[in-house]
């Protein structure tokens, strides 16, 4: 059997090419990130004027009650009616200003219903919920100290109630 003698030199030929393979690789990268961005180009069409102005929030109508309707018909109006009971408040609304605000925009109270804000030791709630049974779904709202204001649509449960468990009678 022949042995072959090696001097090392092949080794450090081949570790002086993987040591320019990475180096190459890691200039380019470099290199990429340099590449300067395309000016952008202008148009040459004029913007239209528009015959009607776009309307502004501020300018369109507030919703309005969509009797019968369905819950996401209502929703932008219950939204619209609690947060200006939150104003009203200044802020700080209990149970009754939201009912009163949803009654007076024309929800039926024999459809809404609340929960107690202030809590069996006679503390003030952190938070209250309020809802209207729309002819689909619930409309529920929530107001509290932490979060705010809050709204979703879900469905009743079965017994045909928005709320789990005991509310608040709504006889003010």
């Amino acid at each position: 059997m022949t042995r072959t003698a090696t001097d090392g030199t092949g080794t450090r030929r081949r570790r002086a090419t993987l040591a320019g393979v990475v180096a190459a690789a890691a200039l380019a990268l470099v290199l990429t990130g340099c590449v300067a961005e395309p000016e952008p180009t202008a148009t040459s069409a004029a913007p239209t004027a528009s015959e009607t102005p776009t309307p502004t929030p501020s300018d369109a109508p507030p919703p309005a009650l969509v009797p019968n309707g369905t819950a996401a018909e209502n929703k932008p109006f219950f939204d619209y009616l609690n947060n200006q009971a939150i104003t009203t408040a200044g802020g700080q609304p209990d149970g009754p200003a939201f009912i009163n605000s949803l009654r007076a925009g024309g929800f039926a109270v024999e459809t809404m219903e609340l929960t107690p804000d202030v809590t069996t030791v006679g503390v003030k709630a952190d938070s209250v919920q309020f809802s209207v049974h729309a002819a689909d779904a619930c409309l529920i709202g929530q107001w509290g100290t932490v979060g705010g204001y809050t709204s979703i649509i879900a469905a009743p449960l079965a017994t045909g109630k928005c709320f789990v468990g005991q509310t608040r009678p709504i006889d003010f």
